[in-house]
C-alpha cells in the first residue's frame, strides 16, 4: 500500500482521519522508532484503522535553535522510504512554527490529535513530551486519550549493548567515527543521500574520480575515509571509498561527501545517490603535495575493498 503525506492536521478528507498513530520526531527511524510503531500497527489491526505518524517539519530542535549545528539522521524523502517499508499509510508531517510551538499540551491533544486527526490511538516513546514548555508526557496523553475518545501507549525502551537507541546516541556514535555502533542502533547503516554536484575535478586529475553530494543539514560525522556502499538512481549499489570533509590537502572550504566507486566510470551528475557508511578507514590529514594524497587514496580504496570485498 503506498504511502500518503500529508503536510497539515486542518480540513484532512475523511479518508485521512481515524487512525491509529504513532507520534514523534522520528529522525533516523531507528529501532527505538519502531517499537513505537509496531505499538501503533498492534492497534491498528486490532481497530481496522490505518496505520499513521505523525511527525514535524521543521524538526522542533531546528526551530528552537535556528543555528544549531546540523544534526539530522534523516532527509525527509529517506525518512518516507523507511516508513513505507514498516507499512505505514499515512505520514503527517505537521509545521512547527509560531501556532503549534504555542499550542499547550492539552490543546495539542484536542485540536490536533482529536479533532484535526481524529486519532483512534496514539503511541509514543517513554520519554515523549509535547505541548508549550514540553509539558505533556505520556502520563498526560493518556488521561487526555481517555477524555478525547483515543487510546493510548507507550513503547518499551531498546537498547543495544547497554545504550538505549536513540537519535541523540546515533549522533554521538557517527561524531566519534563509529559508524558500526550507529548502524546498530539505527537497524541500517547510516546514509548520506543528495545531488550529484560538480566539484573541482581533482579526483578525476589523480585518477580517482568522485561523485561529490552536499552534506545539506546532516550530522557531520567524523571527519575522514570510510568504506562505503553507494545505491544508485537505477537500484544499483556499487561499493567505494567515501569520503566526509573540507579536503586539507587543497584548502577546500566546504564540508562534502565525495565517493570513489570501486570498478564504476560513468557520468552521474545531476542524480541522486545514497551512501552508507559502513566502516571508518581513518581521519582527516593534510598532506604534503598532491602525490602523497593520490599515494594515500590508492592505500585508502585498497582498506575499503578488504572491508567491503573480503575476496579481493
Amino acid at each position: 500500500m503506498p504511502l500518503h503525506v500529508f503536510e497539515d492536521w486542518q480540513e484532512l478528507p475523511d479518508s485521512a482521519r481515524g487512525g491509529a498513530l504513532a507520534l514523534g520526531a522520528f529522525d533516523g527511524v531507528h529501532r527505538g522508532h519502531r517499537a513505537v510503531i509496531a505499538g501503533a500497527a498492534e492497534a491498528a489491526r486490532r481497530l481496522g484503522a490505518p496505520l499513521g505518524v505523525v511527525t514535524f517539519d521543521p524538526h522542533p530542535q531546528r526551530w528552537f535553535m535556528p543555528q544549531a549545528e546540523p544534526f539530522l539522521l534523516t532527509t525527509p524523502a529517506q525518512q518516507a522510504r523507511a516508513l513505507a517499508d514498516l507499512g505505514v499509510e499515512h505520514l503527517y508531517r505537521l509545521p512547527f512554527d509560531a501556532e503549534m510551538a504555542e499550542l499547550s499540551d492539552a490543546d495539542f491533544a484536542r485540536r490536533v490529535l482529536g479533532a484535526g486527526l481524529g486519532a483512534r490511538h496514539v503511541a509514543t516513546g517513554p520519554d515523549f513530551t509535547f505541548g508549550k514548555g514540553r509539558a505533556g508526557d505520556p502520563k498526560a496523553l493518556r488521561a487526555f486519550g481517555e477524555r478525547l475518545g483515543f487510546g493510548v501507549s507507550t513503547a518499551p525502551l531498546v537498547h543495544d549493548d547497554g545504550t538505549k537507541c536513540s537519535s541523540t546516541a546515533i549522533r554521538e556514535a557517527l561524531r566519534v567515527s563509529r559508524p558500526e555502533r550507529a548502524a546498530a542502533m539505527l537497524g541500517r547503516p547510516f546514509a548520506i543521500e543528495g545531488v550529484v554536484v560538480h566539484g573541482d575535478h581533482l579526483g578525476r586529475t589523480l585518477g580517482f574520480p568522485t561523485a561529490n553530494v552536499g552534506l545539506g543539514d546532516y550530522v557531520r560525522p567524523t571527519p575522514g575515509i570510510y568504506a562505503g556502499r553507494t545505491r544508485l538512481s537505477d537500484g544499483r549499489e556499487i561499493p567505494g571509498v567515501a569520503y566526509i570533509g573540507r579536503r586539507p590537502t587543497v584548502d577546500g572550504i566546504d564540508e562534502r561527501l565525495e565517493v570513489n566507486l570501486f570498478d564504476f566510470d560513468e557520468d552521474l551528475y545531476g542524480q541522486t545517490l545514497e551512501t552508507d557508511l559502513v566502516a571508518f578507514v581513518r581521519g582527516d590529514e593534510k598532506f604534503d603535495g598532491l602525490d602523497a594524497l593520490k599515494a594515500q587514496i590508492a592505500a585508502d580504496c585498497d582498506a575499503a575493498r578488504a572491508i567491503l570485498m573480503p575476496a579481493f
